[in-house]
């Protein structure tokens, strides 16, 4: 027993150990123990302290040539990126706007760039941990063990939330045990993330890829064939119980159009199966396919009404407005839509260049639209002197053109193209493996494109693993293609 536990913790194993418990505690966004942040840093990822621990061992390994650490092209146009970012922070430091809130332009650069490399981080640590089928299978696994536990505490708050079985006062104390966050009040389900958007989010960009990839390729990590099914239904039923717009919308788009993408043979074999089903003309057949019909009616139909009782995601079909912005205020999305065309305004001043990296929030208030300004109860308390929260856009592709203006934009756009085409090399490998983790990886890459217009954190795990995990089998696979091209000529130079 003591050599099995003690080669399990070898200098060998370590890192597997360490990757496995960086994506278990995956779910955690917002860690309460973590030292030298203040209150208002709410992105503080678990996951990040076995990857503190990782990434150095990797890097001791490789350079005692115990392991091999695998180059993707993405790092060189990830590089260029964040050498730019790094330039347009220093010209942010030029234009030296007035410190708000007691929050200094340095101070703010400084942290942005500590956010963006642990964002980093987490892809670096993707890319070197996945090289093959293995190094995937046991990704995965693990990802999937943190959604059990995500689904575990989710299942805990809806008891707490719709029995009265327990307490909600002390599963609240159980909560803050780990995280920020008390239990949202509204009743709605936030996992173990620090609130409903974040947990839909996770699900959108990181489980529902690899749920769906393999229902729809029908691979298989553990030999128990219902699994996966079984956890993408349950994640559906916490996604619908996050009551998140954004995270039901992404999740939905992405995956009827993952369907047409990828599933065209699937939806035609269906199609064929139900209509063949009334030609027959049996009693049975036609009896059983109309309940099909009436049961696939009756579960959107459950959903809407499930959906309809919060009024915060019922607001976007009873429309009571003349204009857009008034929509916008109407459904609840004033604020957001203020910061955002704050940030925007702060690019059309400097396109070149942008503000600098974590500037744009010294930007914003002087921006604000004029309808923010009389008909969002949130700007109002903001602008309050009293108020000490420091602005953000809400969306990472108007901060990044705020903060970074075009060049940096595009160099982070030119980045997800070439994951997207790594991605798609993978699928052109034609083997089950390699089908299944493409249909993922190109799931993944829609959500989180999507997934950025809601939200503007670079430390956020979820827009960095899966792309990572792509770019290291893509970058292996490559290599791997390439020594085998090679081979021949060598032969027959020997030959020769």
């Amino acid at each position: 027993m003591k050599t099995s536990v003690v080669s399990v913790l070898s200098v060998a194993n370590l890192p597997r150990l360490l990757w496995g418990l960086a994506l278990l505690t995956l779910p955690v966004t917002s860690f309460r123990w973590f030292p030298g942040l203040g209150e208002s840093t709410l992105v503080r990822p678990l996951a990040l302290y076995p990857l503190a621990i990782l990434l150095p061992l990797l890097l001791i390994q490789a350079w005692r040539r115990k392991i091999t650490l695998t180059f993707s092209g993405a790092f060189i146009a990830l590089g260029a990126f964040v050498l730019y970012a790094i330039f347009s922070s220093s010209v942010g430091a030029l234009l030296d706007p007035i410190p708000l809130r007691g929050q200094t332009y340095d101070g703010r650069a400084l942290r942005a760039l500590i956010t963006l490399f642990i964002g980093i981080a987490f892809f670096v640590a993707a890319v070197w941990m996945n090289k093959d089928e293995a190094g995937l299978r046991f990704t995965v696994k693990w990802i999937f063990a943190g959604l059990c536990l995500d689904l575990a505490w989710s299942g805990l708050q809806a008891v707490t939330f719709y029995t009265g079985l327990l307490e909600k006062e002390m599963v609240t104390h159980w909560q803050l045990a780990f995280s920020m966050r008390e239990l949202v009040r509204t009743n709605r389900i936030s996992g173990l993330a620090y609130e409903p958007a974040w947990l839909a989010g996770q699900l959108a960009t990181v489980f529902f890829p690899f749920l769906f990839a393999s229902v729809l390729t029908k691979y298989r990590l553990t030999s128990v064939p219902w699994l996966e099914p079984a956890l993408l239904v349950l994640s559906t039923l916490v996604l619908f119980a996050t009551y998140s717009r954004g995270g039901l919308l992404i999740t939905l788009g992405v995956s009827s159009l993952m369907m047409l993408l990828f599933g065209r043979d699937i939806l035609h074999g269906m199609w064929a199966w139900f209509i063949n089903g009334f030609r027959e003309r049996r009693l049975i057949s036609f009896i059983f396919r109309l309940s099909i019909l009436f049961a696939f009616v009756g579960v959107i139909a459950g959903a809407f009404i499930f959906l309809s009782q919060k009024n915060y995601f019922r607001r976007l079909w009873e429309i009571n407005a003349d204009s857009l912005s008034e929509y916008i205020v109407d459904i609840n999305a004033g604020a957001r839509g203020a910061y955002t065309a704050g940030a925007l305004q702060a690019f059309s001043e400097y396109p070149l260049t942008g503000v600098g990296l974590g500037g744009s929030g010294f930007y914003i208030y002087q921006n604000l639209p004029d309808w923010a300004l009389t008909t969002v109860p949130e700007i109002a308390k903001q602008l309050n002197p009293a108020n000490r929260l420091y602005p953000n856009p809400k969306n990472l592709h108007a901060r990044l053109l705020a903060e970074t203006g075009l060049f940096g934009f595009f160099l982070f756009i030119a980045l997800q193209l070439y994951l997207l085409g790594e991605t798609l090399l993978i699928y052109r490998q034609g083997s089950y493996w390699a089908r299944f983790a493409a249909v993922a990886g190109v799931f993944a890459w829609l959500a989180i494109a999507l997934y950025n217009f809601t939200q503007d954190s670079l430390t956020t795990p979820n827009i960095w693993i899966v792309p990572g995990i792509m770019a290291g089998i893509a970058a292996k696979s490559g290599q791997q293609s390439l020594e085998t091209s090679c081979t021949p000529e060598i032969n027959n130079k020997e030959f020769s």
